[in-house]
């Protein structure tokens, strides 16, 4: 069993990813809008703690085969949501699809981002997590931290699109591409 430190450190190291995509969100919308920031925050939270439930779930009937593929998953749909980015950030402004204000782009986003949680829940098994309420700590942490670095990225994110005239959507695209060959490389190579 993980101790509190550990779940905690597990949580921060899961919202990663959502830290690093609400900063790209939150520097395209380039002011603070609450209620974008809070869906975005739910949402995220919400799929970092179900993704554990269903990988926890499903580990005993088909662990060799979600663990077979789940990373080319993560990986699909970060390169699909990253090109069509960084695509987006050469065209017109009235053209641009890529819109973090549609809750489609949002339940995207976070899905994608939570792929490792589902790998997560799947562990959680071999760390002696073997019944429904000892998962609901864990999952409590994993939810609140990518709620919390979420709501954190997109308000850095719209400071920095305010203070830089730069392309938020190319850098946006590249991190989201960045972080699905990590997702991709460490499942791999065993990182």
């Amino acid at each position: 069993m993980m101790t509190a430190l550990e779940l905690w450190l597990l949580g921060i190291a899961l919202a990663m990813d959502c830290f690093s995509v609400s900063i790209a969100s939150g520097a395209i919308l380039r002011k603070l809008e609450w209620r974008t920031l809070l869906t975005m925050a739910f949402f995220f939270g919400l799929f970092q703690a179900l993704m554990p439930c269903i990988g926890w779930a499903l580990t005993f009937h088909f662990q060799s085969y979600l663990e077979a593929f789940d990373h080319w998953i993560a990986f699909l749909l970060l390169l699909y949501l990253g090109g069509n980015m960084i695509k987006e950030s050469f065209s017109e402004e009235e053209e641009k699809q890529f819109n973090p204000r549609k809750l489609k782009t949002i339940i995207t986003l976070s899905i994608a981002t939570s792929i490792d949680a589902l790998a997560v829940g799947i562990s959680f098994v071999c760390t002696g997590i073997l019944e429904w309420i000892q998962l609901l700590y864990p999952v409590l942490v994993i939810g609140i931290c990518s709620s919390v670095f979420s709501a954190g990225g997109s308000m850095i994110g719209v400071f920095f699109g305010k203070k830089f005239d730069f392309k938020p959507e190319l850098w946006g695209g590249i991190v989201l591409i960045c972080i699905g060959v990590k997702v991709l490389l460490s499942h791999l190579m065993g990182w």
